[in-house]
């Protein structure tokens, strides 16, 4: 179907048929997952339908693809928390049949049918238009991982951290989050020091603009210590638990860390230590609610600064809707790296 800016709302005629991957569980709880066709009565009600073009695949899809990733309450189900396309038909006065647009968050993908799917009805609240300069390709290239990691950057910048006071440590960093948090900060000039389990994900760290690649067990002492030697100016955090735990033991007098994530376990051991004595901040960087003003901005500040992120050789896969399912498989068995987009 034709999408140019020419293209009058007739030629935007409502599908009979659509695929998409569903979700089914049987009475002994396993997940069955397939490419199915749907029709948009299957869809549930909402302002605005989009033909989705791209989507792409977070650990939280890997997690809803799961019995016992504990995000899809209800089957059956379509995963997806990122999509990008063309409005085709809207009840909302803000989005017009032919407008690009792009949707993460919310509960997208969680407990309102996601993106993993030829056509998607959502509330027209959770659109954001494309900015001029990102394509629907590149956006996805960004998704959710993107906008959380720009959010981390600028939280970072905001508390005045500048690329002088040091080296800023990202954790997890062969992830999503922590692979666009990398480039976005080398952008931006600071010294990047991306720690990660995988070894094979060194090349394209470096790659990314990271300074020095750092094995997650070099630094990690065999239990968190209250304080321990001042090493970096800021962190960017994605694992939670332990390991954010000593990443602010680490963090220089006045800095501080912004969290997104308990990859690694969602308690934090840790004491009031770096807070009173060496001033740290620790800032939560939730991307799922954020104000859709923010959101804008965010969006806006990645087309103008960041796409050339998504040329990086070797960090975006593309793959189709059959393929959804050895994707998050592999997702859960930490095989992948990179981003992967789903094209339609």
């Amino acid at each position: 179907m034709a999408t140019n800016e020419n293209t009058t709302e007739e030629e935007y005629l409502i599908p009979t048929s659509f695929k998409a991957f569903v979700l089914n569980q049987d009475t002994e709880g396993s997940i069955q997952a397939a490419v199915q066709t749907l029709t948009l009565d299957d869809l549930p009600e909402a302002d605005v339908t989009v033909q989705v073009h791209y989507s792409s695949v977070n650990y939280k899809d890997a997690l809803a693809c799961s019995p016992n990733g504990n995000i899809v309450k209800q089957y059956p189900f379509i995963p997806g928390i990122d999509a990008s396309g063309v409005v085709i038909h809207s009840k909302d006065d803000r989005f017009q049949p032919g407008q690009a647009v792009l949707l993460t968050g919310y509960e997208f993908g969680v407990t309102h049918f996601g993106g993993f799917s030829e056509y998607i009805r959502v509330p027209g609240d959770w659109l954001i238009p494309i900015p001029k300069g990102l394509s629907k390709q590149v956006a996805m290239t960004f998704g959710t991982a993107g906008l959380t990691a720009a959010l981390s950057v600028e939280r970072l910048e905001k508390h005045g951290i500048a690329p002088d006071d040091g080296k800023i440590l990202v954790t997890g960093a062969s992830g999503g989050v922590g692979t666009l948090a990398v480039a976005m900060l080398a952008k931006q000039g600071y010294r990047v020091t991306a720690a990660t389990g995988k070894k094979e994900a060194e090349a394209l760290l470096y790659a990314l603009g990271a300074e020095e690649v750092i094995s997650r067990d070099s630094w990690m002492p065999d239990r968190p210590r209250s304080l321990d030697r001042q090493k970096w100016a800021a962190a960017v955090d994605v694992c939670g638990g332990d390991i954010l735990a000593s990443t602010l033991a680490a963090i220089r007098y006045g800095g501080a860390v912004a969290a997104s994530g308990m990859t690694n376990g969602g308690t934090l051991p840790t004491t009031v230590y770096p807070f009173i004595l060496r001033g740290i901040t620790l800032y939560g960087i939730d991307s799922v609610y954020a104000p859709q003003e923010t959101r804008m901005q965010i969006w806006t500040r990645i087309a103008r600064q960041w796409t050339e992120i998504a040329q990086t050789e070797g960090f975006v896969h593309t793959y189709s809707l059959d393929e959804v399912l050895p994707l998050t498989a592999g997702m859960l068995q930490g095989q992948s790296l990179g981003r992967a987009i789903i094209k339609f």
